[in-house]
């Protein structure tokens, strides 16, 4: 990784690119602390941290804070990701979709297109969402009217727009990668106050052994997280695949053996999204009804708020952990199972005269990748959900809350390991560049 930005740090285009990624993530940190005009911001995040406490710790870690605050950059990237998810299912679903992606360069670009185009849908549907509950609550502010209303929802989708459009602006002019490098840096810009929230916690004030204690937990606990989630990330299941020889002309070709690599996390933190949106969606629709949560529905409800998980006062609110779990690995097989496809991989094989050493192509080779692919989606799945299970029952059980998780950290690294990637890619490119000019 020193080497990387070493590297980097030597050449003059990988420089300019650093430079213009840089002075767009200060624009992004910016608009994450502009206020909508007209709005009572102060009222809105004490009524968020009020209603909803805890649950909305992954959004707000994804907005960089912004959501809490309620500033023009409060949906930031997550319309955009909604978008990509829903433009990835609708990909496989639609055979006309499904052909744009396999026609090329040209293809991608009207894909791109289109999840342009759903990402402003979606943003002005959150927006007047959230804008028409707040208006509901009576957080807007005392001279709140319909034009108040109508330009918090301009704000918004602007807003988000406006943050996809840096993303695009990274990803062509910077170091690549651009939505996910926002993305970091709105979960990054949290974590000094989340760690400061948690010395004050744990350490401050207190005699210097417990003190020193405490720190050492906690950072042995965020570097062993680190440290799984750089192994769940790069881990791999290598399947052998040999090919036959064949006669070109007067020559004998092929006979070459390679593999085929499956990531044990196939599905990323995707089956996180989906677990934690799925049940964060009654609490949304609690707070726009107004609903005061009594009775059995109120009891219910108050099980689906990751909050009050692994409360050693209310033990019965964890079984929404169980259900927690089982969507994760639900979503986990699902995700796999539309995004990665067994019978095309045998059908590319058997075309290119390429076997499994052991199996027979066909029907046995599909066989034989989905029994395989079970096993490791469950292993990939089993480590997504200790990841992001342990903030969790950390905040349960000592009260340590932080707006950064297990998903936070698994985001982190990834990216973080995929911009390496990038860079190195682009120095190679420009090292071959140099060598073909001489």
């Amino acid at each position: 990784m020193s080497n990387a930005f070493t590297d980097a740090l030597h050449n003059k285009q990988l420089i300019k690119k650093l430079i213009f990624t840089l002075f767009v993530l200060v624009v992004v940190r910016f608009g994450a602390q502009l206020p909508i005009p007209g709005i009572d911001s102060a009222q809105i995040t004490a009524y968020l941290k009020s209603a909803l406490g805890d649950s909305f710790n992954l959004l707000n870690s994804f907005t960089g804070g912004s959501f809490m605050q309620m500033s023009v950059f409060a949906l930031s990237v997550t319309p955009y990701i909604t978008s990509s998810i829903i433009m990835q299912l609708m990909t496989i679903a639609i055979p006309a979709l499904e052909e744009l992606q396999k026609d090329g360069e040209d293809g991608r670009k009207k894909i791109a297109k289109i999840t342009r185009y759903v990402t402003v849908v979606l943003a002005i549907v959150e927006g007047a969402g959230m804008t028409i509950g707040f208006n509901n609550q009576g957080v807007l502010g005392t001279g709140s009217t319909n034009f108040t209303m109508f330009t918090m929802i301009i704000a918004l989708t602007a807003g988000a727009v406006l943050v996809m459009w840096l993303g695009e602006r990274i990803t062509e002019s910077g170091v690549g990668n651009g939505i996910s490098i926002i993305l970091l840096i709105n979960i990054v810009s949290g974590m000094p106050s989340d760690f400061a929230t948690l010395y004050n916690q744990f350490m401050k004030g207190k005699q210097i052994g417990p003190a020193l204690i405490a720190g050492c937990v906690i950072a042995a606990v965020v570097l062993a997280l680190v440290i799984f989630v750089i192994i769940l990330s790069d881990a791999e299941r290598h399947i052998p695949i040999q090919y036959s020889k064949k006669v070109q002309g007067r020559k004998m070709v092929g006979g070459q053996s390679s593999h085929i690599p499956l990531k044990v996390n196939t599905a990323g933190v995707i089956p996180i999204i989906f677990a934690s949106s799925i049940m964060q969606f009654p609490l949304i629709i609690q707070q726009l009804f107004k609903y005061d949560g009594n009775g059995i529905a109120g009891k219910i409800l108050s099980t689906l708020n990751s909050s009050s998980w692994f409360d050693v006062n209310h033990p019965k609110r964890s079984i929404g952990l169980l259900l927690y779990v089982i969507l994760v690995i639900l979503f986990a097989y699902f995700y796999t199972s539309i995004t990665f496809n067994p019978l095309e991989i045998s059908n590319n094989m058997k075309k290119q005269g390429g076997f499994i050493p052991g199996i027979r192509p066909g029907k046995p080779t599909v066989d034989y990748l989905n029994k395989i692919l079970k096993y490791i989606i469950f292993i990939g799945a089993a480590g997504l959900t200790v990841v992001a299970v342990i903030p969790y029952f950390f905040n349960g059980v000592f009260g340590a809350s932080v707006s950064f998780g297990g998903t936070s950290i698994i985001i982190v690294v990834g990216v973080i390991l995929e911009t390496i990637k990038q860079i190195k890619s682009q120095l190679l490119v420009q090292s071959y560049s140099g060598f073909l000019n001489d």
